[in-house]
């Protein structure tokens, strides 16, 4: 699918070739200049540079073999990985002490204190002893956990999940991850470099190490929430919300059916789906005052917060209580007890797709992992009566979920636990259960989608509900791009954010779309193919939004307020966008002074993969002035 931008990342050198490798000791020869500027010996400083160049090349060379640890984790971990692995790391680990321990000398030492470019060899340094830790605690401890599921099978005799080696290997991963997330900190801290080519060996090797411990992060992360999703501790009933993003909703968009989901020791059953209309005779679900006033009073479009609109709620939490209320209501549910929710949306679904085949409708037409999310969010509403779309709907719903666990290995179950981690984090696919302790692992790992509440991971929340009911938000693509512009004496970061909403829709393709796409028939003040974007903001947990001013040909209807959503304070606004049209909000972000990672943000999902997020940190380091 042309949208979809799939996000790739490696480990320290794996697939790299030799013309990747510009690692700092390939250019550690330009300090000697400065070495002897200094008055030290610059001979021995040379020849210590080439020492270390020669064994972390040949580290890297060594690194490039393990394969299946790409940041995208699209091909899975397998057998080879962890051969692959045992293989290389005795000789890679003897590679990164020796420039580790050429490097923690106390020539280098000295060296790291000379004025101006001291902080390069700081640099150079750290980045030496990261590698070699990665070596001798992360990956050993990653290769024996990846080792026991290979060996152990992860099928049982009736198809379903073996939970068991995975309920293990997730206490190992941890063991794994929490060593190589505490790397990819200390990495982040270091000095930024001021020689060139030190800055770019610098960025990319953070690149790469940021995109394995992603990587990892999402496995470990995985792991620890499967066993008991899938009913460990006896059979949950879920109920599976399908989102459509085409019609946004804060969480999402707006819901089209739902269908139920029953886990019991490792397996998945998947029900009936029904669509919406089918539940909005049992009512609404118990919006608060603020909700009311919000996503109601203020219009232009009016929510019901009857099924339909229940993914209105920026909280997945929120989301889930009005299910439950609306599911207790009904003749199917009123005896039946709800476990807690999935949000899913067609970038979910394509993604499932990808991993267990092509899906096969009844009308015979046949998706894969690049073009079920566009058909499900945009060609069945061009293609199809009303009538059939839920159908089409159900059927990759019910084949991509029921086959996510079956016929199980660890390349399959990696593929799935990197994916429901990473596609939780932009909101296309979250899990709230009513278990507290249950939910409470959910929230750690990341796959309970809610506002901003973490100070020391700062995000900005932006959160959109279309206005115009119709299908435009698959036309609406927006950009964020931050840029740290100061590091604060008390801790905190300073951010200039710019969001960008553009509808990319054309008049000749206006021209052609029914208004069940192009709207402009329900809300008399609104237009055929115009995108009506009611926006909430929220500033980072403990930090502050300010100097907000707005460019670009749309038309803003309601200037950015202030107002308040369940106890949190946030900016609303609505911006309305005729096919072609665009908008900027600007303004500058204050984090917590305990935020230790960089701004990111959590907004609605759209219909691909890439958020479209730029992030700019040159300005300074986290924990520098």
């Amino acid at each position: 699918m042309s949208r979809h931008t799939a996000q790739h990342g490696n480990m320290p050198g794996v697939h790299g070739g030799r013309r990747r490798h510009i690692w700092p000791w390939i250019v550690l020869a330009v300090l000697v200049v400065v070495a002897a500027a200094a008055g030290i010996t610059a001979y021995t400083f040379y020849k210590q540079a080439m020492e270390v160049k020669a064994h972390e090349e040949k580290a890297i060379s060594l690194m490039s073999g393990l394969k299946g640890l790409s940041g995208s984790g699209a091909s899975g971990i397998s057998k080879d990985t962890v051969d692959s692995i045992n293989a290389v790391l005795p000789q890679l680990q003897s590679e990164t002490a020796t420039a580790e321990q050429i490097t923690n000398g106390k020539l280098w030492t000295l060296a790291s204190h000379m004025p101006v470019y001291g902080d390069d060899i700081t640099t150079v340094r750290g980045m030496t002893r990261i590698v070699h830790a990665l070596t001798t605690e992360s990956i050993p401890q990653l290769s024996s956990t990846l080792g026991t599921l290979v060996n152990t099978p992860l099928t049982t005799d009736d198809g379903s999940l073996n939970l068991e080696p995975i309920t293990q290997a997730a206490t190992s991963m941890k063991a794994a991850n929490e060593p190589l997330q505490k790397l990819v900190k200390e990495y982040d801290a270091l000095p930024q470099p001021k020689i060139g080519k030190v800055a770019t060996a610098y960025d990319s090797g953070k690149q790469q190490l940021n995109a394995a411990g992603t990587t990892i992060n999402n496995l470990s992360s995985a792991l620890d929430i499967i066993p008991g999703f899938l009913g460990s501790g006896g059979a949950k009933t879920y109920a599976v919300m399908a989102m459509t993003t085409s019609e946004a909703r804060s969480s999402g968009g707006l819901l089209g059916s739902v269908g139920v989901m029953t886990t019991d020791n490792g397996k998945i059953s998947i029900g009936d789906f029904r669509s919406n209309n089918e539940y909005i005779p049992y009512g609404a679900g118990d919006p608060t005052a603020d909700e009311q006033r919000i996503f109601n009073q203020w219009g232009p479009l009016q929510m019901s917060f009857d099924m339909r609109d229940l993914a209105v709620y920026p909280d997945a939490q929120r989301s889930a209580e009005g299910m439950r209320a609306i599911w207790q209501r009904t003749p199917w549910g009123a005896s039946q007890n709800l476990d807690g929710v999935l949000m899913v949306d067609p970038v979910f679904l394509q993604k499932m797709v990808a991993i267990n085949g092509q899906v096969t409708l009844s009308d015979g037409r046949v998706l894969d992992g690049t073009n079920t999310a566009e058909f499900l969010l945009n060609t069945v509403y061009k293609e199809y009566p009303v009538s059939m779309q839920d159908r089409y709907f159900t059927e990759v719903a019910t084949q991509s979920i029921s086959a996510m666990f079956s016929n199980i290995n660890l390349e399959k179950l990696t593929q799935v636990g990197q994916a429901m981690s990473s596609l939780a984090q932009n909101r296309h696919f979250s899990m709230y259960s009513f278990d507290e302790a249950t939910e409470n692992s959910l929230l750690s790992a990341g796959f309970t989608a809610s506002t901003p509440s973490d100070e020391a991971n700062p995000k900005i929340g932006v959160y959109i509900t279309e206005q115009n009911p119709s299908k435009m938000d698959w036309y609406v693509h927006r950009t964020t791009k931050i840029t740290r512009t100061s590091c604060n004496s008390d801790g905190s970061q300073t951010y200039h954010v710019e969001y960008t909403l553009n509808n990319t829709m054309t008049n000749a393709e206006l021209a052609k779309v029914p208004d069940y796409i192009a709207g402009g028939v329900q809300v008399p003040s609104l237009a055929r193919g115009m995108a009506a974007e009611k926006m909430l903001i929220y500033a980072p947990a403990g930090g502050s939004i300010s100097n907000i001013t707005t460019s670009g040909n749309g038309t803003v209807s309601v200037a950015p307020k202030q107002t308040t959503l369940n106890g949190k304070g946030i900016t609303t606004t609505l911006v309305l966008l005729n096919p072609g049209k665009s908008m900027t909000y600007s303004f500058d972000v204050t984090t917590s002074t305990k935020a230790t990672a960089d701004l990111g943000v959590d907004q609605t999902p759209m219909g691909w993969e890439d958020p479209g997020v730029s992030v700019d940190t040159s300005a300074c380091a986290i924990g520098t002035k």
